[in-house]
């Protein structure tokens, strides 16, 4: 049994509070307040108090868990709470779960990103489920005039094996409200978990696929208004003049006016991104009206011109950006990280092997179009719908309607998709904008092309790959030097780093008029598949098998490493790879099956791939995919299965296909019938997902799987064609796969 002390912000962590009708209300500061649906209602025994951030327990033995983090397909409203009621020794069947609002003096990381939402709330949620348990077990002891140590639990009930005395929850619910708050707590060992790494259904699958309301597109309100906007067309042009003279006159349009995203004075977060703060915005009572009202406009454009030095006001085009990459690259760039003498090993290599790789700009697309609804009055403002940053954005609705925080109330929808796109809350902020301007209850939405022309993109990137070999054909030296529009891509501490004795990494970036953001596993999705890709090829010339020179590899860094900043664990790394080479059966060949393998670490976590690949009347076909993965505990199997199959197939899609191409600041591809997905005939015909066994705390598993599957996608392809693939996408514009 481990033993957790809870005196650290105790009081202020975790309260207790008898309901009115005798059941526990237990408060946590990392979970936020929210009233109960009228569903819920419905199964209470009683009216419960409202108070801030509570996990309760009614006293027919029903418990509610609010699940504190925004949804966006991850699953976190399942796994989260799961993690409560395991500590907590709950009938899964008796747990009701629901979303929690936005709090952030009782919350500090309401965040959907960067694959961290069970990673950071571990320790939390399973002291939160351990301390209610304990004051239950309490309660139960004094009642029965026994020793708590005498007390067990198990799905929801107390018993006393002495006396033979038992109890539900709900029967101690009342008395156990009035135990003082522990000053520690037992956690449970990792043997005698009964929910944690059993899979749970998704608590809102019901809801889901009866077309319940759930997302942000759902939410009505009596008397709202919709609202749409037009942004300029191109990248460094801004508004000049607009004539709505036919828009206003056209049946249902209640307003049409030019509004600013944000004051100027004001000092943008991280998550303000927005290229196009002037728009002209279009109000009135349905979407089909506004949206033709919206084509009635006739707005003119003007060049941005040079009022910000730091961004260039050029009309930007790919064929401009690629250039400039190249050109960016051929200078000297900054050194990130150097082992050894590089430079030297290289000037005395027998053989150097030099190759370069790209990507393109790409669209997040998620299926839920951008959207967002807003009531703002003199007091207050009430806000609802998908973002992936509530915390961030309630500070910018603040400061730009002129409020105070405590006037704003954020209510998080389930997402219909994200990937980063929604981690910049513009939208949110134009919402009560308008919403402020017309006195009244509005939901603004992005048509598919508002959004895939506005931004916010993934960068473009290049990266150029050396590698130093000797007489004997033995790497000597690895050099990495790799830049983009407007970030670099490089992380230069993660392997081959520590790995390699002779070892440089670069960096450069070069500005652009375009806006970036993060997308699913920022930077790693492309400095993987590249890395992998090399690798591959390295491998090849030393005549050496792809997992046994990474296994290699990993030995090296593992028994003597080089530097002390190495990100990776090379024995958890060199464990995915030999887990995946037995699950794969990889060494065996079959005909027609051309096998290419990747493995990435990111986001704390390990995975690596194997695709196998066919030939069918000339066209590539994926047939397989294999996955290992290691993230430690897994909490909820069937839930990180299905994020493992999302990410590989989402990877597949954006190496072979997807890009986004500019001419003169104009984005060429505004909807899906121009912007490549990948089809449901594309995906591979089966995935199989294996996890790492251990009893590591959990680490990211939203973003790790989608990176390195395109380095096997490439590698694979080169097994199928004979021919390398360098520049994403491999199937795009300017790429032929076959012939």
């Amino acid at each position: 049994m481990t033993i957790v002390k809870t005196t650290f912000g105790r009081r202020s962590f975790l309260k207790s509070s008898a309901l009115a009708g005798g059941g526990l209300m237990l408060g946590f500061s990392w979970l936020a307040s929210c009233k109960p649906t009228p569903e819920q209602v419905l199964n209470m025994p009683k009216e419960w108090f409202n108070i801030n951030a509570y996990l309760k327990i009614g006293e027919n033995g029903l418990i509610t868990i609010m699940s504190p983090n925004p949804e966006i397909g991850q699953n976190v409203k399942t796994s989260m709470p799961m993690i409560v009621a395991e500590e907590l020794d709950a009938d899964w069947k008796n747990v009701i779960v629901e979303q929690a609002a936005l709090n952030t003096d009782l919350f500090t990381r309401q965040l959907a990103g960067g694959s961290q939402s069970i990673r950071q709330g571990w320790g939390s949620l399973r002291m939160a489920g351990a301390s209610a348990r304990h004051m239950l077990k309490e309660a139960a002891a004094k009642a029965w005039q026994v020793p708590i140590e005498e007390i067990t639990t198990n799905a929801g009930v107390l018993s006393h094996a002495g006396s033979g005395n038992s109890a539900g929850y709900g029967e101690m619910a009342s008395a156990a409200s009035q135990v003082p708050v522990p000053e520690e707590v037992s956690l449970k060992e990792l043997k005698d978990f009964n929910i944690i790494g059993t899979s749970r259904k998704n608590v809102d699958g019901t809801k889901i696929v009866t077309g319940q309301p759930l997302y942000g597109l759902d939410y009505n309100r009596e008397g709202m208004l919709i609202a749409m906007i037009a942004h300029p067309p191109a990248f460094g042009m801004k508004l000049k003049s607009v004539d709505d003279t036919a828009a206003k006159a056209m049946p249902g349009i209640k307003e049409v006016f030019t509004m600013k995203t944000y004051n100027e004075d004001y000092q943008l977060q991280w998550s303000d991104v927005n290229t196009y703060p002037d728009l002209v915005v279009v109000v009135g009572n349905s979407t089909w009206e506004v949206l033709n009202a919206k084509k009635a406009l006739n707005i003119q454009w003007q060049s941005v011109g040079s009022d910000n030095k730091d961004v260039p006001s050029a009309l930007e085009s790919s064929s401009g950006h690629m250039a400039l990459m190249h050109e960016m690259q051929a200078k000297k760039a900054e050194v990130k990280r150097k082992d050894g003498d590089p430079e030297a090993v290289f000037k005395k290599a027998a053989k150097i092997i030099e190759r370069t790789y790209s990507c393109p700009f790409l669209a997040h697309n998620t299926m839920e179009p951008m959207n967002f609804f807003a009531d703002v009055t003199d007091n207050k403002a009430e806000l609802a719908g998908p973002i992936q940053t509530p915390e961030f954005m309630e500070k910018t609705v603040a400061a730009r309607l002129g409020m105070e925080l405590e006037q704003v109330d954020v209510q998080m929808t389930r997402m219909g998709g994200g990937f980063g796109r929604r981690l910049y809350g513009h939208f949110m902020v134009e919402a009560a904008v308008i919403s402020q301007k017309m006195k009244a209850p509005v939901k603004l939405i992005y048509t598919r092309e508002d959004d895939m022309t506005t931004g916010i993109y993934r960068p473009a990137y290049l990266a150029t790959y050396r590698a130093a070999l000797d007489e004997n054909n033995e790497l000597m030296a690895f050099h990495v030097k790799a830049g983009g529009i407007p970030e670099s891509p490089l992380f230069e501490n993660r392997f081959p780093a520590g790995a390699v004795d002779h070892y440089l990494a670069e960096a450069w970036t070069a500005s652009s008029n375009i806006s970036v953001g993060a997308f699913r596993a920022p930077r790693s999705n492309f400095i993987a598949g590249a890395e992998q890709s090399f690798l591959d090829e390295v491998a090849e010339e030393m005549g050496k098998d792809p997992i046994d020179f990474r296994l290699e590899l990993l030995e090296k860094a593992k028994n003597n490493p080089v530097g002390e900043k190495n990100d990776y664990e090379a024995e958890r790394y060199a464990g995915v790879l030999e887990l995946l080479k037995e699950k794969s059966n990889w060494g065996k060949e079959q005909p027609n099956l051309h096998r290419g393998v990747s493995a990435y670490f990111c986001h704390n976590s390990y995975v690596a791939q194997v695709l196998d690949m066919v030939v069918e009347n000339g066209s590539p076909i994926v047939d397989k995919v294999y996955c290992a993965i290691d993230c430690g505990i897994v909490v909820n199997p069937d839930a990180a299965t299905n994020l493992a199959e999302g990410g590989v197939v989402d990877g597949i899609g954006h190496a072979m296909y997807s890009e986004v191409t500019f001419k003169e600041g104009v984005p060429g591809q505004d909807n899906f019938d121009k912007y490549r997905l990948i089809r449901h005939s594309e995906a591979p015909r089966s995935i199989e997902v294996h996890f790492v066994e251990n009893e590591i705390d959990p680490t990211g598993l939203g973003e790790p799987p989608f990176p390195p599957i395109m380095g096997a996608v490439a590698n694979a392809l080169y097994k199928a064609t004979g021919k390398r693939f360098y520049d994403q996408p491999f199937m795009g514009s300017n790429s032929k796969v076959l012939g």
